[in-house]
C-alpha cells in the first residue's frame, strides 16, 4: 500500500511527520483527502502532556477538519467522491441512555476523534461516513475548517434558550467565546464581552460588542450599567476560570441562566446562594449535535459568521511542532492556527 505522512505526537511537546499505509474505505466509511486542521485549545491540553494518559502512542490529533472525498465505501449514499467536506469528530455507542433519548453527542462511551482514536492531521483520513457533512464547494476550505469550533458555539446559544433581546454576557473572549457572541447576536442577544487579553477585546471590539477587562474594571458594575440596573438575562462561562465561576452569577438577573461551556478539570466555588436567592438556572453544554454542525456550515456559507477574521496562521504538517508552539506562545494576536495537510 501507499504510504502517507500523517503528523503524529511523540509526547514531550514534539511531533513528527511519518509515513501509514493507505487503505481504502470500508462499508459506512469515507476517504477524506484533508486540507486543513485547526488547533484548539484540547488540542493544547495534549502538546503539554496534560492529556498523556487518555491519548494513544502515536497519536495522529486533530478534530477541526475540512478536506475533499477521495472514495467512498459501500453503503455511503449522502457524499460523493468529490465533494467538499468537514467531520463532526464523535464516536458514539448507540446504545447508552443518551444515544437511545437523542444525545449521542453525550454518549458515556464516547470517542472523540483526534484525542481518543487518529484524527485529521494527515494527507488522508478514513472516517465514519455518519460524521462526515457535505459542505458548498465555493466554501473556501480553509474557512471550513472553522466549523467544529462555530458548532460548539451554536450548540452553547441553543442550550441557552436565547430570546431576542436578551442581554448576554460572555466571560472569556478566547475563538469560543467570540464565536458564542457572535452566534448570540445572530439569534437576537445583546452581547458584552468580558476579556483580560487587550487582543482579544479589541476583536470583539471590532465586532461591534461591549467589552470589559475584568482585570481592570468591575465587571458586576460594568453589567449594572449596561443593563440599567437590572442585570443579564444570560451568561456564558467560556473562560474556565476560578473567577469566572464566580462571575457568572454576579452578572445574572433574577431568574437568569448561565451557560458552562469552560472545562474545569477540578472542582471551584460557585456561588449556589445566588443559584437560590435569584433562582438562578445553571445549563451544562458540551461538544454538539447534528443540527448545530448544519447550523454552522450555514453560517460560514451565509456569511453571518465572517470565518476569515479568525484565521491567524497556516503551517504545513512538516511544521506542526512549531504551529502548536506558535499558538501556546503566541499571546495576543492569535485566534485560528490551521496546519495545511496537502
Amino acid at each position: 500500500m501507499t504510504a502517507l505522512r500523517a503528523v503524529q505526537y511523540l509526547r514531550n511537546r514534539r511531533f513528527e511527520v511519518g509515513g501509514v499505509e493507505a487503505r481504502p474505505p470500508g462499508p459506512d466509511e469515507v476517504a477524506i483527502d484533508i486540507a486543513y486542521t485547526g488547533i484548539c485549545g484540547t488540542d493544547l491540553h495534549i502538546f503539554h502532556g496534560a492529556m498523556d494518559q487518555r491519548v494513544p502512542d502515536r497519536l495522529t490529533p486533530g478534530h477541526e477538519t475540512s478536506g475533499v472525498v477521495a472514495a467512498i465505501g459501500d453503503g455511503v449514499d449522502h457524499v460523493a467522491e468529490g465533494d467538499h467536506v468537514v467531520v463532526r469528530p464523535l464516536d458514539w455507542c448507540g446504545e447508552c441512555r443518551p444515544c437511545r433519548t437523542g444525545s449521542s453527542h453525550i454518549c458515556y462511551n464516547l470517542k472523540f476523534l483526534g484525542i481518543d482514536v487518529t484524527g485529521s492531521m494527515q494527507e488522508r483520513w478514513v472516517a465514519p461516513a455518519r460524521v462526515v457533512y457535505r459542505i458548498p464547494p465555493d466554501l473556501p476550505l480553509d474557512e471550513a475548517a472553522l466549523v467544529e469550533p462555530l458548532a460548539v458555539a451554536v450548540h452553547d446559544v441553543r442550550r441557552s434558550e436565547i430570546e431576542p433581546g436578551d442581554k448576554t454576557v460572555v466571560i472569556g473572549g478566547g475563538p469560543i467565546g467570540q464565536l458564542i457572541a457572535l452566534v448570540a447576536r445572530d439569534a437576537g442577544g445583546d452581547v458584552a464581552v468580558s476579556e483580560p487579553d487587550a487582543f482579544r477585546r479589541s476583536f470583539a471590539d471590532e465586532s461591534g460588542f461591549a467589552t470589559i477587562d475584568p482585570l481592570s474594571g468591575d465587571l458586576p458594575g460594568f453589567v449594572d450599567d449596561w443593563t440599567g440596573g437590572d442585570g443579564a438575562d444570560l451568561a456564558f462561562e467560556v473562560s474556565g476560570s476560578a473567577p469566572g465561576a464566580l462571575a457568572m452569577t454576579e452578572v445574572l438577573a433574577g431568574r437568569g441562566r448561565a451557560v458552562v461551556v469552560g472545562i474545569y478539570p477540578q472542582p471551584v466555588p460557585v456561588d449556589l446562594f445566588k443559584f437560590f436567592w435569584r433562582e438562578l438556572t445553571l445549563v451544562g453544554s458540551r461538544v454538539y449535535a447534528d443540527e448545530d454542525f448544519r447550523e454552522a456550515i450555514d453560517l460560514i456559507a451565509s456569511g453571518r459568521v465572517e470565518a476569515r477574521r479568525f484565521l491567524s496562521a497556516t503551517f504545513p504538517m512538516e511544521r506542526a511542532t512549531e504551529a502548536y508552539e506558535h499558538l501556546d506562545g503566541g499571546g495576543g494576536g492569535l485566534m485560528k492556527v490551521l496546519v495545511e495537510s496537502s
